[in-house]
């Protein structure tokens, strides 16, 4: 398994205030960013699945995330069932880019639980990679 690049704290020099909060990842590794804003939403390594449904079309399921912050607890019927979710907004800008799921209430959905979904649609692919 490849190492995973550590994300810093300190903004590209094209990107964001030197105060902002934002981690970034390394400009050589393949990511995923936020499509309103550009802030850095997670790592291509961290991608498990293609093969999720959003809210507004094609979802990924990821190991994790950053630079998201979580919204309120619910639970939310899904085309697998109810699980108890919370949405994730993008800290760049506050736009919503999917969500986090919490707890899986069908067994074999467990798999689900601290994973992490991000809309098709609220982000895209950088660093030149297909």
């Amino acid at each position: 398994m490849t190492s995973v690049p550590t994300a810093s704290s300190s903004p590209p020099a094209s990107e964001g205030s030197p105060s902002s909060q934002l981690r970034y990842l390394p400009e050589s590794v393949p990511m995923y960013q936020c499509a309103q804003c550009g802030t850095h939403l997670a790592l291509q390594d961290e991608l498990i699945s293609k093969a999720f449904s959003g809210r507004d079309g094609k979802a990924y399921l990821f190991f994790s995330v950053l630079n998201t912050r979580l919204g309120a607890k619910e639970d939310r019927q899904l085309l697998t069932g109810v699980h108890t979710v919370a949405d994730l907004h993008c800290e760049g800008c506050g736009v919503n880019v999917g969500w986090t799921y919490l707890k899986a209430w069908e067994s074999s959905q467990r798999y689900k639980e601290d994973k992490y979904i991000l809309e098709r649609a609220a982000c895209h692919k950088a660093n030149g990679w297909s």
